[in-house]
């Protein structure tokens, strides 16, 4: 096949897509220190009052670095691995130093369907294993589907617990359907139990601690450091990857509308927009497959200050995003081609603390040294 042939098959494929190429501009006046390594899919982490760090690998183990050492900890749920489930965020919940409550989401295949589905509990770190477990939530129904579990945890300014779940792979009846669980983002009280005013909560056949529906595959979750609003990222098909801010009892539009198409190309809808529901904030064409989601709002980075962090699957790279009145005026590539990146922390010293699939964790530092 001749260059010519193939700039006319991309061309026709949609300009669009720019032949499925990512055309963000790279920033290489950084540098990085790996700080945990060998990691396959760290998939979350959170930093302990003592500065160690317990990480969630999909396949299951929760690692707890300290002094320089990784400990398995006994006592973890046991997960649904199978293509995009396992074990999967991890947060503390606000008055951590107080109750020791550590909240995980995860896979689970708990329930009388074969598969699995997105769960989330609590639990305390008790030496070296959990203890005191709670579920708080179980999704339904199980299927053996391996797509879209989610899920990323995150607590707002008031307590209140939020959770996302994918729409697990069922397209057209889960994320528009507010009597099924999936395509969701879900609220609660630190416990499990269900806020008095969620906005579905005197609506008959209607899962009472949904929050949002219309998602896709949510995986970052992140408080804006000075509205606390709730941004959340979701993957799209092919193209159509969002940024959303989260508003209660707000339809974010999938599969009705979107800026992406079927992985074969055709479209499955004609719209971007419909009246009623929530257009995204920012979306990416192509796909970026976005994962992981912070704000910086440390001064080690005075030049990125404010700005909001996505990770990137499917480019390897991490995302720095310029705002401007919650619109996303500039980006840029930072770790490039370093790995596929999975989680983003700003961490208690104020260095933003980057997870890397078969890598492990690194620190971002703001210029090379």
């Amino acid at each position: 096949m001749t260059f010519k042939n193939l700039a006319i098959i991309c061309s026709l494929t949609l300009t669009l897509y720019s032949c499925g190429q990512n055309k963000t501009q790279v920033n290489d006046n950084h540098s990085y220190e790996l700080v945990v390594k060998d990691l396959d899919i760290p998939w979350g982490f959170v930093f302990l009052p003592d500065n160690s760090i317990l990480i969630t690998e999909k396949k299951g183990a929760l690692i707890h670095f300290k002094n320089g050492t990784k400990i398995n900890i006994k006592g973890v749920p046991e997960v649904y691995n199978r293509g995009q489930g396992g074990l999967l965020d991890i947060q503390l919940h606000p008055n951590y130093q107080e109750n020791d409550w550590i909240y995980l989401s995860y896979a689970s295949s708990e329930g009388d369907d074969q598969g699995g589905n997105t769960a989330l509990m609590r639990a305390k770190l008790q030496g070296n294993g959990l203890v005191e477990h709670q579920l708080l939530y179980k999704a339904t129904p199980n299927t053996t589907k391996g797509q879209h579990f989610g899920s990323r945890i995150l607590f707002d300014t008031e307590g209140y617990l939020y959770l996302s779940i994918g729409e697990r792979g069922n397209r057209d009846e889960n994320p528009q359907d507010l009597s099924r669980d999936g395509g969701k983002m879900y609220r609660f009280h630190d416990n499990g139990s269900i806020p008095t005013d969620n906005p579905f909560i005197h609506t008959q056949n209607v899962k009472p601690a949904i929050y949002s529906y219309g998602h896709r595959n949510p995986q970052g979750l992140a408080l804006h450091p000075q509205t606390g609003d709730i941004w959340s990222h979701e993957h799209g098909p092919k193209g159509g990857d969002e940024i959303n801010i989260i508003k209660a009892g707000a339809n974010y539009g999938w599969p009705l509308a979107s800026y992406g198409v079927n992985y074969s190309g055709t479209k499955f809808t004609q719209n971007t927009s419909l009246p009623g529901m929530e257009p995204p904030i920012h979306y990416w064409v192509p796909s970026i497959a976005p994962s992981g989601m912070a704000f910086i709002t440390s001064d080690k980075y005075p030049d990125w200050k404010g700005n909001l962090l996505v990770g990137s699957l499917k480019f390897q790279y991490l995302d720095n995003c310029y705002l401007n009145h919650n619109k996303v005026v500039k980006e840029e590539r930072l770790l490039d081609g370093l790995g596929r990146v999975r989680s983003v922390v700003q961490g208690p010293d104020g260095y933003i603390y980057v997870g890397i699939e078969n890598l492990g964790i690194v620190k971002l530092l703001p210029s090379k040294q």
